[in-house]
């Protein structure tokens, strides 16, 4: 296959060459064609569906049309992924869309690193152990078929998490990295319940976020979280698909909210590379987002009519590596909670509409204030450095820049995005979170203000 490749590249490298030589004969001229910097590249992922457009350019030769020659490849855990972006041996990555604001800002590694695709909207779960289950359901109002009312506060976990800490036994949660969205999802779920999750120090040299904490949360990798859950180390975990729908059918938890429910249409992963690699090759850059933007259409296209295929391309082992009924329980537009208990969640995987794939600059801001809400950001911090440091990280004007070429080859419409002329790079106030607290990104003090459980203004541990 690569010697196709390098073939077909030669080819049409060859071909816009004689028709350049034309040109200079008097002949009609052709458009010139911007040659990728780099075209063997390795692109890192953890094996989770969202990283689905990363696997989709790969499968339907969306970077083979960019000129790019694509290998991906499989990361141990989110920090083994980080480090190797910055190191060089990966060009770029699948990313939890905190990874790149945590490592610009020095939380953990310090690295710059940047991303101009947004990968996904939604796309996780929050998991209890069977027991843990059971203690809970007596809380949980049902409707006229006996069925739990959704969704399923926190407030119902409270009594179990107090009879825990009342017999001097820890309660403790499953999340995938510290700057993850699961650990700030399931932080806010725990809190808007009057559970509270606990603190980061790290000025005190205190990174294990359990300072004042009622519930314990510790990093598990996505893949061992159902092993975890049922060993009994934890007794529930937030964790991407499809990690919550195999606990189902190993009938060992039960997914108890999607945060679609948390936080409705909120970001989840980013596709992250390092400030000097998108320095040192724009265009390859340009054309990277390109192809993923294709992908992220695709998955998206015709009410999902592409998903059965995708899960099909999914449940691959290389990528995946589930079965493909455990990935099409969530891919397909239902989720099943308790054991029979299957819904429609039509967007509980969301790859383009909504303008999912467009970095928001809000978006950056809203982690930033769970970073300083945890402690993660140990210090008071004005709304400009809030506005700087997403300035920083996310960069919407590379993106901007792949959406307008795509438009004038034909491939996707204006339509498809936002109004490039008009975007501020700002959602309007978001209304649609489980405790009703509205998010307006350009005011992240005034935001943090408004939580009983949390940093906020002058406060420090």
């Amino acid at each position: 296959m690569r010697g196709l490749n390098t073939l077909r590249r030669t080819l049409i490298k060859s071909a816009l060459l004689l028709a350049a030589g034309a040109a200079t004969l008097g002949m009609p001229a052709v458009a010139a064609e911007e040659w990728a910097e780099k075209e063997e590249l390795t692109f890192g992922f953890i094996k989770l569906t969202d990283m689905a457009p990363l696997a989709v350019a790969y499968e339907k030769g969306f970077f083979e049309d960019e000129g790019l020659y694509v290998t991906l490849e499989a990361q141990a855990n989110w920090k083994v992924l980080l480090d190797r972006v910055i190191d060089g041996q990966l060009d770029g990555a699948h990313m939890l869309a905190g990874q790149p604001l945590g490592a610009t800002i020095g939380f953990g590694t310090q690295a710059h690193i940047i991303t101009a695709f947004s990968m996904d909207l939604n796309g996780n779960g929050i998991t209890v152990a069977n027991d843990i289950w059971e203690q809970m359901k007596p809380n949980i109002p049902q409707d006229a078929n006996g069925r739990p009312v959704h969704p399923i506060k926190a407030d119902y976990l409270k009594p179990v998490v107090e009879k825990y800490k009342a017999s001097g036994k820890p309660f403790n949660m499953g999340m995938v990295f510290p700057v993850s969205t699961h650990n700030y999802e399931l932080r806010y779920w725990l809190a808007a319940g009057g559970i509270h999750p606990g603190y980061y120090a790290p000025a005190q040299g205190d990174n294990s976020g359990q300072i004042n904490a009622d519930a314990l949360l510790s990093v598990t990798p996505p893949p061992q979280m159902p092993a975890t859950l049922e060993a009994g180390t934890i007794y529930g975990y937030c964790v991407g698909e499809p990690w919550n729908q195999q606990a189902v059918f190993k009938g060992i938890g039960v997914p108890v909210i999607t945060d679609y429910e948390i936080w409705k249409d909120n970001p989840e992963k980013v596709f992250g590379v390092s400030k000097s690699w998108a320095d040192k090759y724009p265009i390859t850059h340009k054309k990277v987002v390109k192809a993923l933007i294709r992908a992220a259409e695709w998955l998206d296209a015709n009410n999902n009519a592409n998903r059965p295929e995708a899960v099909k391309i999914l449940s691959k082992p290389q990528y995946v590596g589930a079965d493909y009924d455990v990935i099409a329980n969530s891919m397909t537009g239902t989720f099943e909670y308790e054991k029979g208990d299957k819904r429609d969640v039509p967007d509980f995987n969301v790859f383009f509409r909504y303008n999912a794939t467009y970095p928001y600059y809000s978006d950056a801001i809203w982690y930033l204030t769970q970073m300083r809400r945890w402690g993660q950001i140990a210090e008071e911090k004005s709304d400009d450095w809030f506005m700087q440091t997403a300035k920083k990280v996310y960069r919407p004007d590379i993106y901007a820049a792949a959406a307008k070429e795509l438009i004038a080859e034909g491939r996707l419409k204006a339509a498809d995005f936002p109004d490039f002329a008009t975007e501020t790079g700002f959602k309007a106030p978001q209304t649609q979170f489980i405790d009703g607290i509205t998010y307006d990104g350009t005011q992240p003090n005034a935001y943090l203000k408004k939580f009983s459980i949390g940093l906020k203004g002058a406060d420090k541990l």
